[in-house]
């Protein structure tokens, strides 16, 4: 993990040939995205994963895949220019990069995630940065922002949406579940609960904690049907409320309140006086447990690159002033909201950081 606020790239050894590519690959950027996107839909990435270390040649893949002679090549030679594929004689292959795009299941998540939900609404970024509302987000719907539009959303749209938010959390909830866990629970609060997945983790976990489940009535809708379907609605009643209306309050009661992916769809003072309204609701005993994907808390370059990347979407389509933090700039947050973090989990899962407040 690099120390808060590092900057890894203030000597820069490149020569000026290095950089004058690397700014044509980000000028070109947007033709190289929807030409592996092409590739993808159209089968032209499976055959050649298929094709393994021998290749194919020109004539069997479009064969496979219904393309002309002119189609196939002006996709492969992106491909090739990309380091995406390679040629060797009259045969093609995936690189290991290609095989990425073809086959790692992240990479199709972020894919179909900046495709579906991100990329027409990425033309009005400067517009979203300097007025500070979500500007990409008309491309879509007039909603004031992605969350109360969510439930009206097109297939594609909210498919891809839940994909990439659960990808990363159902991969640190099994880890996250039995830290919540040790202090044995009766009730926890969900808020922020979305489609229900943290809520029927932890019915799955111990079959006598019931829960709260905060959000949203159009989310809500979506996790009260989940919930049915798994027979386990007994154990969970529903509070719905807009966290950034200044009336709406959490209900009482809870061992645990838990925010996962959370807060990170809020503004810094929209962060603060949420959790003060956890403070609220919050007995002595009772723990805050918050979980997120902090920047400066990641092992790997990509992971840095990929949540730098995630804050824009929220900048340009959900809602204009939130982004993925740094905890050097989070954790000051908690403080001003009147809690105590009294414990501190790194590298939870895949790259989240657990911080458990108190009053």
């Amino acid at each position: 993990m690099k120390e808060a606020g590092q900057n890894t790239s203030i000597v820069d050894e490149s020569t000026a040939a290095d950089a004058r590519a690397e700014a044509q690959r980000i000028a070109f950027g947007p033709v190289l995205f929807q030409a592996c996107q092409a590739m993808r839909r159209i089968g032209l990435l499976d055959a050649m994963a298929k094709a393994r270390r021998d290749g194919a040649t020109e004539a069997d893949l479009i064969a496979g895949c219904g393309l002309t002679s002119y189609g196939f090549r002006v996709l492969i030679d992106m491909a090739l220019t990309a380091n995406v594929a390679w040629q060797r004689g009259d045969r093609y292959g995936l690189t290991k990069t290609g095989h990425m795009l073809a086959t790692d299941e992240m990479t199709r998540v972020n894919l179909d995630f900046v495709d579906d939900v991100c990329y027409k609404g990425l033309v009005h970024l400067e517009e979203a940065v300097r007025t500070g509302t979500p500007a990409g987000l008309r491309e879509h719907g007039s909603w004031p922002t992605v969350y109360q539009g969510l439930a009206h959303l097109p297939t594609a749209f909210r498919k891809s949406w839940f994909e990439f938010d659960n990808y990363y959390s159902d991969r640190s909830y099994p880890e996250a579940l039995n830290i919540v866990f040790r202090d044995k629970p009766r009730v926890i609060m969900d808020v922020g609960a979305n489609n229900g997945k943290w809520s029927l983790a932890c019915l799955r976990h111990d079959p006598d904690v019931r829960m709260i489940a905060v959000d949203l009535p159009g989310q809500l809708r979506d996790l009260e049907r989940n919930i049915t379907q798994a027979g386990m609605s007994a154990r969970v009643t529903t509070h719905a409320a807009d966290m950034l209306d200044s009336a709406s309050i959490l209900p009482a009661g809870a061992d645990a309140i838990w925010m996962s992916q959370f807060l990170d769809c809020f503004s810094e003072d929209e962060v603060v006086a949420i959790l003060q309204k956890a403070k609220a609701a919050l007995s002595a005993e009772a723990s805050l447990w918050i979980m997120e994907t902090f920047i400066d808390h990641q092992r790997f370059t990509a992971a840095e690159f990929s949540l730098a990347a995630t804050s824009l979407y929220f900048t340009a389509i959900a809602n204009g002033n939130s982004r993925m933090y740094r905890a050097e700039h989070f954790e000051p947050l908690v403080k001003r909201a009147g809690l105590r973090i009294v414990e501190r989990m790194v590298d939870v899962g895949l790259g989240h950081s657990l911080l458990r407040c108190m009053r």
